[in-house]
């Protein structure tokens, strides 16, 4: 089927467009490429196709001057607001610099994105102070979760990031991250969808 749109129907990049637009998280190619097969009656329609749809359809939103794109997060695609909206959609949902997580919540979640999995010991011995209140609300925004147990005496948890974590941070995967040379801006994502910008208060 060709991704342009025939009249009298709903072509492929529609179809993919349709579908993101409605979806506040990111959503496998492959189960976008399912609904589009039945919807479409068209059994050629895979996770690749799909791909070069989504790819299509950036190249025609940078062409047009639109302000959002079709971002890879966590191996799923979803729709985001470009960078330069990031303040225009912290006015208007009323967020403030308080939304941002705090000097100590951004040290322990770095630490632990990048050390992962991890002790508490070992994120306080890196610190230097205690970290178990900055830890619990890291869990409560969903950013941080216990990874299992470490093989050691009293076997303490490890912790690890979220599914949510590559959401707001905008990364495909936990290897996106910047190289430890290169600080990362945790908590400034590149790309903000408008339901992460009235997300939470500050940690």
């Amino acid at each position: 089927m060709d991704q342009n749109e025939t009249e009298g129907q709903i072509s492929i990049a529609q179809a993919v467009e349709a579908v993101l637009m409605t979806c506040d998280k990111p959503i496998k190619p492959a189960q976008i490429a399912e609904t589009l097969r039945a919807v479409l009656t068209d059994d050629s329609i895979d996770a690749d196709t799909v791909r070069g749809v989504a790819e299509q359809l950036n190249r025609d939103y940078a062409e047009q001057g639109r302000s959002f794109s079709i971002q890879t997060i966590a191996n799923g695609l979803r729709l985001m607001a470009n960078p330069e909206m990031v303040g225009v959609l912290a006015e208007f949902h009323g967020t403030r610099a308080s939304t941002r997580l705090s000097r100590a919540a951004l040290e322990t979640l770095s630490i632990i994105a990048y050390r992962q999995p991890v002790t508490r010991a070992e994120i306080e011995a890196i610190r230097g102070v205690a970290c178990g209140e900055v830890l619990r609300s890291l869990m409560d925004r969903r950013l941080v979760t216990i990874a299992g147990r470490a093989e050691e005496l009293g076997r303490p948890m490890l912790y690890g990031t979220t599914k949510d974590f590559l959401v707001q941070f905008g990364l495909a995967n936990i290897k996106d991250l910047p190289d430890m040379d290169q600080p990362p801006e945790i908590g400034r994502p590149e790309q903000v969808s408008a339901e992460a910008s009235m997300e939470g208060n500050s940690v």
